[in-house]
């Protein structure tokens, strides 16, 4: 049963309080969510008002099909955010 864990590292130079950064946030999470059917959380930068870091959790029955979506949510949020996305990574565990 394989596991996919999308990691997104925002830097947001145009936000001047945290309030506004997690408005940025939760809507990209809300995108995420019905978008690709993936858990989402604000994993890092909390308390800074210009970087935030994102992760998406997601399982299923197909390794494959886990890799080919979560490409796709990698390629719709480097489209959405452009410059603010600086990395991405993804790790795909198997539990059997």
């Amino acid at each position: 049963m394989p596991i996919v864990y999308c990691s997104l590292e925002l830097y947001l130079p145009y936000c001047q309080s945290i309030k506004e950064k997690r408005n940025v946030v939760r809507k990209l999470a809300s995108r995420i969510r019905s978008r690709f059917n993936f858990s989402v959380a604000e994993i890092g930068y909390q308390d800074l008002r210009q970087r935030g870091l994102i992760g998406a959790v997601s399982i299923g029955s197909d390794r494959r099909k886990l890799e080919q979506i979560s490409e796709k949510l990698i390629r719709e949020s480097e489209r959405t955010l452009g410059g603010d996305l600086v990395r991405t990574e993804i790790d795909i565990v198997d539990l059997d």
